[in-house]
């Protein structure tokens, strides 16, 4: 794996380890108040970074591409930038409310960024 297929595969890991520790924490604690940030972690960091990893991996050309490595970085930060920001809220600091919708939005804005990258690969498929 190379590029974009690389970079995505470790954050995959990362957010998975990171989820799977937040999930094992609340287990042992019986405090299950930061759900929704396991919840984020698994879903858009292991999953959805996952599956990029591997469409990256599967069309080497496009992985390798610019736009590539801007989808990957605005993902990584804005998703990052999610799972911190909505720990701190969900643990009372409603104040950073507007930085967990902003950064929801950028890693919108970035799956749309992948839907346009991966056009190509629509018309190879047919």
């Amino acid at each position: 794996m190379t590029g974009a297929a690389r970079n995505f595969f470790v954050l995959a890991l990362l957010y998975g380890i990171a989820g799977m520790l937040l999930g094992l924490y609340m287990g042992l604690s019986q405090d299950h108040s930061q759900m929704p940030v396991h919840a984020h972690a698994m879903v858009l960091g292991w999953l959805m970074s996952g599956f990029f990893a591997f469409f990256y991996h599967f069309f080497p050309a496009i992985g390798q591409s610019r736009l590539a490595s801007v989808h990957f970085w605005l993902t990584a930060a804005s998703g990052i930038v999610i799972l911190v920001s909505l720990f701190f809220v969900l643990s009372g600091n409603i104040a950073l409310e507007p930085v967990t919708g902003i950064s929801s939005m950028v890693f919108f804005a970035c799956f749309l960024l992948f839907i346009w990258i991966a056009r190509p690969a629509f018309s190879r498929a047919g």
